[in-house]
């Protein structure tokens, strides 16, 4: 008996002794992209998901060049609402947290940095293209006083914030820490919660003590859409699957019944579009685009020598250029990638055209057509009545408007039925 009151005192002290980092955990991201609506959709899921399992932090490893101001806001938006701490850490080695990235590390509750990493460079991309420098200057004042806001608000630093928008100021990790923009500086994710541990920082205007050593640490990954949709946010990808499909619509429309041109293209097009309703671009770009395929279609129906091929060849480059040219560097294409693909499809383009253009002045050499033109010999004689010619190894019926004597050469004029009209040669 007493032996049984032993073990059960003894499950009874290890049940209530486990440590509470059975019942909750801190939650990781990776966010490496630029930050695009579906970057912003993802972390304000995993914040929402780690508030939801009552998380004691959710760490965010921020690598980001850049990216749109609107999918930021939404980002420090929730950040600002949170009932869990965030913390945003800059890493690997070598990461970045640029432009929108200072924006993000600046509304985080605790921000910490690996080694060989920086930050800065917020100054702000104006993305139409029809602003002028005094607009562009409220935008910069604007962002500006945002990012003073969000560091005065965490208690960092106002000035580098300032600075980085209007300056485009960038630091490294260690400056970063000495000028007070960030509270750690740690080489891995151990070291990071070992360093945030027992630190007090305010949430929601309530302060309170870290408590993260003890607790599992659970990744939370992106699903199968929202790594498609990133794939998508890809402008090279974006470009090329456009020029993919207007090619290969251009061939289906040129050669009709291949088929798998006008199929792959159509399918091209369509990842294209999805992918443009993500990234901003510049409808006048796309316009050129989609007016260079439509020239060089209209070169195998007109007759322009040349003049609409040159013509469609003008209107890529600068639909190319105008594409994707007002975004931040982040969200625009290649320019080498962009000139190699540009020249790649002209050539493309300009040898499908000659090809089509080519087969479809070509005389036909085979049915109705494939007579005309042809010679023969008169086996009777032949008048509007008729007569009886020998044409292309076949007898034919005939008749002329002239009379043309049996065994003279002629030439065929026209095909009538079954009837050949010809005239003497």
């Amino acid at each position: 008996m007493r032996k049984f009151l032993a073990i059960k005192f003894l499950l009874f002290v290890l049940i209530f002794s486990l440590p509470r980092a059975y019942a909750q955990k801190i939650y990781f991201i990776k966010a490496d992209s630029a930050i695009t609506p579906v970057t912003a959709n993802f972390i304000n899921y995993a914040l929402h998901y780690a508030e939801e399992k009552k998380g004691k932090a959710l760490i965010i490893q921020l690598d980001t060049p850049g990216g749109l101001v609107d999918s930021t806001r939404e980002i420090v938006k929730e950040f600002l609402q949170s009932s869990i701490p965030i913390i945003v850490y800059v890493s690997p080695q070598g990461a970045r947290a640029a432009s929108a990235g200072v924006f993000i590390v600046l509304a985080s509750h605790l921000a910490a940095m690996a080694p060989s990493t920086h930050i800065g460079a917020a100054h702000p991309v104006e993305l139409t293209g029809k602003a002028d420098s005094k607009m562009l200057e409220k935008i910069a004042n604007d962002l500006a006083s945002w990012a003073r806001s969000l560091a005065e608000t965490r208690g960092r630093n106002p000035e580098f914030a300032e600075l980085a928008v209007k300056k485009s100021k960038s630091i490294t990790e260690k400056e970063a820490l000495s000028l007070g923009v960030i509270e750690i500086i740690a080489k891995d994710l151990e070291d990071l919660i070992n360093k945030a541990h027992g630190r007090k920082i305010k949430v929601k205007d309530k302060e309170i003590i870290l408590e993260l050593k003890g607790y599992p640490l659970e990744e939370i990954k992106e699903d199968l859409k929202t790594r498609f949709f990133k794939i998508l946010a890809n402008p090279n990808l974006v470009y090329f699957l456009l020029m993919l499909g207007l090619l290969g619509l251009y061939f289906e429309l040129s050669h009709p019944g291949a088929i798998f041109p006008g199929v792959f293209g159509a399918i091209c097009l369509i990842l294209a579009f999805l992918g443009l309703s993500i990234i901003p671009m510049n409808y006048a770009g796309l316009a050129l685009i989609l007016l260079a395929g439509l020239l060089f279609f209209l070169e195998t129906q007109i007759t322009s020598h040349g003049l609409l091929t040159l013509g469609g060849i003008i209107s890529l480059l600068l639909g190319s250029l105008l594409l994707f040219g007002q975004n931040p560097p982040s969200l625009r294409v290649y320019q080498p990638f962009l000139i190699t693909v540009v020249i790649t499809f002209a050539i493309l383009f300009g040898a499908i055209t000659y090809l089509a253009v080519k087969t479809m002045r070509k005389k036909p050499v085979s049915g109705t057509e494939g007579l005309i033109g042809k010679k023969g010999k008169a086996l009777t004689k032949i008048t509007k009545k008729g007569g009886r010619v020998f044409v292309e190894g076949e007898i034919w019926h005939a008749i002329s408007d002239e009379e043309i004597p049996e065994g003279a050469k002629v030439e065929v004029l026209e095909k009538i039925g079954f009837t050949l009209k010809v005239k003497s040669l």
